[in-house]
Order: C-alpha cells, then structure tokens, then sequence
C-alpha cells in the first residue's frame, strides 16, 4: 500500500509560534502555536492520522493498555519514537509499529499516514 510523507514543518515555523506565544497574547491561534511549536523545534515531524477515524490513544503500545484520550477528526501528530507492541489492522495496513505522540501516549501506526511500513523516528528507549 502506497503511502505519502507530511512536510515536517520548518523551524522559522516553530520560531513564529514561539514568538507569538513570548509576545504576551493568548487567542486560541497563540495558544494552539505553542502547542505544536515543541515538536517542530525538536525537528520532529507530524503525520496525519486516517481520514474519518477517531483514534484511541492508548498509555503503551497495545490495546490492553488504557485510553488516555481519543483524537479528533482530522488531526496530524508528532511522531517522538517508536515501539513494537501489539498488531494492529487499519487503514494503513497491518504493524506491530506504535508511535510515541506525547509522554505516555501511543497510536497503532495502522492509522498513521506516515508514508513508510518502517520507522520514521528512533525506536523508544534509545
């Protein structure tokens, strides 16, 4: 199964979104800006997940692991490392691959358009 990349966004990106939030304003724009401004001024890339699927997000890499949240509709995520854990079957095909999208949350990569049935990111715990 074919699948695409997201652009990692640029670190002149993560600087707005920094600046913004520094300059004293709290609309929701600053404040979503801060949010997403840690991962992409670690280099870290987003990934969209699957149109039309709201994601569990469990707190380790399997379904016996407990849901910490569930994503919206149309949400990308950063990708922080990967793990092996449980298999999975999606609409990206079937892994064992789970990513790490925050401390102590994961998503099957079978729901994660990341444009690769491998690693995109360093394994967890290297």
């Amino acid at each position: 199964m074919l699948r695409r990349t997201l652009t990692t966004i640029g670190g002149a990106a993560a600087a707005l979104g920094l600046v913004l939030v520094t300059a004293g304003g709290s609309s929701a724009a600053e404040l979503a800006a801060y949010r997403t401004a840690p991962a992409a001024a670690l280099g870290v890339a987003r990934y969209p997940i699957a149109p039309g699927y709201r994601v569990n997000v469990r707190s380790g890499p399997g379904t016996q692991y407990g849901i910490v949240r569930t994503l919206a509709l149309g949400v990308s995520v950063p990708i922080y490392c990967q793990t092996p854990g449980e298999t999975i079957t999606g609409p990206y095909g079937t892994t064992n691959l789970w990513d790490n999208i925050d401390s102590g949350e994961f998503v099957s990569d079978a729901y994660v358009n990341t444009g690769s049935d491998g690693y995109v990111a360093r394994r967890c715990g290297s």
